[in-house]
């Protein structure tokens, strides 16, 4: 049986903010103040703010596309390749989608890297994440509940 034990944790940091040089342990997580929730993490090539990713068992980060699999989450600034920043996996977000993506829609990967769609698409839900209004801008505010893919038909 594991022991636990806890303690407070501080940090001055911004979700928006990005470093280029590793600032806290891979995989901390934090609180804002409204209760979402945020890892930290590496970056990728192309991740700009609001982009979907997904990360692998080292925290290492790739932009969503169909088919992929691993935990989910929504980055909060451009987190470049060599850089470190946070990803958002609890609470309400906001989140790059497709042109058509509607209010409460649920959540699918697409061949877009770094975007979802409402559309029905086999083997792409994202258990854990639903719309929470519709497009503008080219993002939506989402609801994140640690949203997870597996590339496996759920039905």
């Amino acid at each position: 049986m594991a022991r636990l034990t806890g303690f407070g944790q501080s940090f001055q940091s911004d979700t928006s903010a990005t470093a280029s040089s590793q600032e806290f342990t891979l995989g901390a997580r934090a609180f804002d103040v409204s209760g979402n929730e945020y890892v930290y993490a590496k970056g990728t090539a192309s991740v700009l703010v609001n982009t979907w990713v997904t990360f692998d068992e080292g925290l290492n980060v790739t932009r969503t596309l169909a088919d992929a699999q691993g935990r989910v989450g929504i980055a909060m600034a451009a987190i470049p390749l060599n850089a470190f920043g946070w990803y958002q996996v609890y609470g309400k977000a906001i989140g790059n989608v497709s042109a058509a993506f509607a209010d409460n829609g649920k959540v699918y990967l697409t061949a877009t890297a770094g975007e979802v769609d409402d559309a029905d698409v086999g083997q792409d839900f994202v258990v854990g994440a639903i719309g929470r209004s519709g497009i503008a801008g080219g993002s939506a505010t989402m609801e994140l509940n640690y949203p997870v893919v597996q590339d496996t038909a759920l039905d």
